[in-house]
């Protein structure tokens, strides 16, 4: 059992522990200023997938020295072509002259307080950097003796290439692929000292596609598409550097062509790269406009100096590997700060050549299952909720602004199809608001045309509500304006109380139960229990963010969250009566995370604890793999055993050289949404709330494990607690 913190200064023994309570819970500022620790490499890496990560604003690289050479791949949030693929700005290659780096004086280290990486050789020292401000990238080279080098400008797509079938699923026509599907060429224009490269999206994409599919023509000309006609790309600058001429070759699986720039004795320059994705941050590259060199390496130093002062865990023993890729991953999340699309589940900006990820998916750089501008609501949410306690709260925004870009094509083919009023989001979302055209399935006449006939994603709508919910607590924990997200809120609430009479209507002659209750039928409990009636996990959405809204109302419709006897003890149910199970999540858990009804702290925790234990579905699904969220639940229930096994499972090394890099789990590499889940799972085992604020210290962690955190609470607390040799502190 956790220990539960009251305001003023206490003295308790709990379990045989000194608890020790210091200062104010309001108390916002420390003395101590935390620095984490750098990531070290003393020798080079095999191929990509041994690559480690750096960026910043909106821009990540895969940085690693292979064979002598200094390779990075470069991303940028945004970059999506004519099929939504996620397309990456390119690959660089930096070679020395008389190969510096083959020696014992080799280091590549990440360093996490400044946020970029430098690489160490013999009398030479490269650092590599991605500005906070502004999506540019840095390459400072410095040398004790002049020294000649080459740097080559790689893309794969020099030409047009046909996507395969098995490719499609890195673009938004997944496994129904057109005829003639192609990744269009590039636009490439070198000069001197420096190189252009753009990609301009045709006029016909994939939204026109999925417009016709899902019969939405006749508004098509009122729809929000982000993509048509989207121009992105970018410029190098290379002073010293000359343009030498083309080359071609092959990385991985895939051909190149290279454009070959090089300086003789030099001893030091600077490289930029600067990235946009529309037409007025192509001129204002072009301008040479935004921060130099020396100031953004000020600046962004500061930046990321700051971001670890926010909050932090160390831990020690079986803690430590723990904390240590917990940062790690943080870091990667901090990489897409300000972009303007969230961090993506699969991959970030940090996918690398896929056959490393997957020997069956020989594929260009581009490459990543489950698409680059679709969301899959149920695996983003989670990249994004840790994002309050470790207080990161500007990070949210991407993910806010996204759906709030999407309302109006949401509430227009809810209107369309159904003539009332409601944002419907599907699960499956594409980057415009409408369901991926190939997860809408196949519809016949006399059809539900706003439905997706697909066998896992039917009737589910409720995963939306999980956005809502993380704007009303952001505003809760640290005062953020929320006043443009209210019709998003509204708009999804609205929807399921009207769609839900809508339907009653139809099957029946009343819109609601006797006692004056929703009928939530067909519903679905998540991906799995479908052809639900009052999925559990749905009451529980409905009630928790109707509570957060004051939408009264709404929530004196809303059924009771569903419950059934197993072995003598109550359980949550996943629904009152279900269809089938199809896929392997466990809804009957929502109620404990997110929804966060019953849990530590909470009246019945019992009951979710004898779910946890009891469900035969629940405990045939625990599982540590991917988006698994048994590691979120038992921390949420005080299961402290089990949480620390699966949580130390969740945040073991990867597979990959950089221990952050997790193996594709149920969707690609590296794996964000496992990251998110761990985090969360970390940050439960040593921080919750009641209902009323009141904070509960250490509810599901090993006492004779050392750690010390600093964490978020709500009301823009500032948590700061440690166990050191078996006993508590808590000091703000």
């Amino acid at each position: 059992m956790g220990i539960s913190i009251n305001k003023k200064l206490a003295t308790l023994l709990i379990g045989g522990f000194s608890i020790v309570f210091a200062n104010s819970l309001h108390a916002k500022n420390s003395s101590v200023d935390y620095k984490p620790k750098d990531y070290v490499w003393t020798t080079q890496s095999e191929n990509s997938s041994a690559s480690m990560p750096c960026g910043g604003h909106d821009v990540g690289m895969n940085v690693w020295v292979e064979n002598g050479d200094i390779l990075f791949y470069l991303s940028k949030s945004g970059m999506l072509d004519e099929n939504n693929t996620l397309l990456k700005a390119g690959r660089f290659r930096l070679n020395i002259k008389g190969r510096p780096f083959d020696g014992k004086d080799f280091e590549q280290r990440l360093c996490l307080d400044d946020g970029a990486v430098y690489i160490k050789g013999k009398g030479i020292n490269v650092r590599l950097w991605a500005d906070v401000y502004q999506p540019k990238v840095f390459v400072e080279i410095n040398s004790k003796q002049k020294t000649d080098a080459t740097l080559s400008y790689e893309s794969w797509r020099y030409r047009d290439r046909l996507v395969t079938k098995a490719e499609c699923q890195q673009g938004s026509y997944k496994w129904n692929i057109p005829k003639d599907c192609t990744t269009f060429a590039d636009s490439i224009k070198a000069a001197e000292s420096s190189i252009a490269f753009w990609h301009k999206n045709r006029d016909y994409t994939v939204f026109d596609y999925t417009v016709t599919k899902e019969g939405l023509d006749e508004i098509k000309d009122e729809l929000y598409n982000p993509i048509g006609s989207l121009k992105f790309g970018g410029r190098i600058d290379m002073p010293g550097f000359r343009f030498t001429g083309t080359s071609t070759g092959a990385y991985a699986s895939t051909d190149f062509k290279a454009w070959k720039y090089s300086a003789t004795a030099i001893k030091q320059t600077t490289i930029s790269i600067g990235l946009y994705t529309n037409e007025k941050e192509e001129k204002m590259l072009t301008a040479k406009s935004g921060l130099s060199a020396k100031k953004s390496k000020t600046f962004s130093s500061k930046w990321w100096h700051e971001f670890w002062q926010r909050s932090f865990i160390i831990a020690e023993g079986e803690g430590a590997k723990m904390a240590r890729n917990y940062e790690l991953f943080r870091y990667m999340l901090g990489c897409n700060a300000y972009g303007e699309y969230p961090t993506k589940f699969n991959g970030s900006l940090f996918t690398f050549d896929p056959v490393y990820a997957d020997p069956k998916c020989p594929f260009t750089p581009d490459f990543r299952k489950w698409g680059g501008g679709t969301m899959t609501a149920q695996n983003q949410r989670l990249v994004y909720w840790p994002m309050l306690k470790s207080g990161d709260w500007d990070m949210m925004k991407a993910q806010f602004d996204t759906y709030l870009r999407m309302l109006p094509n949401a509430t227009k083919r809810t209107k369309f199809y159904w003539g009332h009023d409601g944002a419907s989001f599907s699960e499956q979302i594409e980057n415009c608001g409408l369901p991926n055209p190939t997860e809408y399935g196949k519809h016949k006449p006399g059809d539900d045309p706003g439905m997706d006939r697909n066998a896992w994603l039917e009737y589910q709508w409720d995963t939306a509500l999980e956005f809502c919910s993380m704007i009303l607590q952001a505003h809760k924990y640290c005062g953020m304006n929320i006043r443009k997200y209210e019709p998003l809120i509204e708009q999804c609430l609205i929807f399921f109380d009207e769609h839900y009479q809508y339907i009653a209507k139809k099957l029946g002659v009343k819109p609601l139960t006797a006692d004056g209750k929703l009928m939530l039928y067909p519903s679905s409990g998540c991906e799995t229990y479908k052809m639900a009636y009052n999925p559990s996990s749905v009451i529980a959405a409905l009630k928790t963010v109707t509570e957060q809204w004051g939408a009264a109302s709404l929530a004196s419709r809303i059924p009771d969250i569903p419950l059934r006897v197993i072995d003598g003890d109550t359980c949550i149910a996943p629904a009152i009566v279900w269809a089938r199970i199809q896929n392997i999540e466990t809804p009957q858990l929502y109620p404990v995370f997110p929804w966060r009804i019953y849990g530590m702290g909470r009246e019945n925790l019992q009951i979710g604890r004898n779910t946890y234990l009891k469900d035969p579905h629940a405990v045939e699904m625990h599982s540590s793999k991917g988006w698994k969220q048994d590691n979120i639940w038992a921390a949420c229930l005080g299961l402290t055993d089990e949480a620390f096994r699966l949580n130390k499972e969740k945040l073991a090394d990867g597979p990959y050289r950089f221990p952050a890099f997790w193996d594709p789990g149920y969707d690609w590499a590296p794996d964000c949404n496992k990251g998110g889940a761990s985090m969360i799972g970390f940050q439960e085992m040593l921080l919750q709330e009641k209902p009323d604020g009141e904070i509960i210290l250490f509810p599901a962690w090993k006492k004779d494990i050392n750690v010390k955190f600093r964490l978020k609470a709500t009301g823009g607390r500032t948590i700061e607690a440690e166990i050191k040799d078996g006993k508590i502190y808590q000091s703000n």
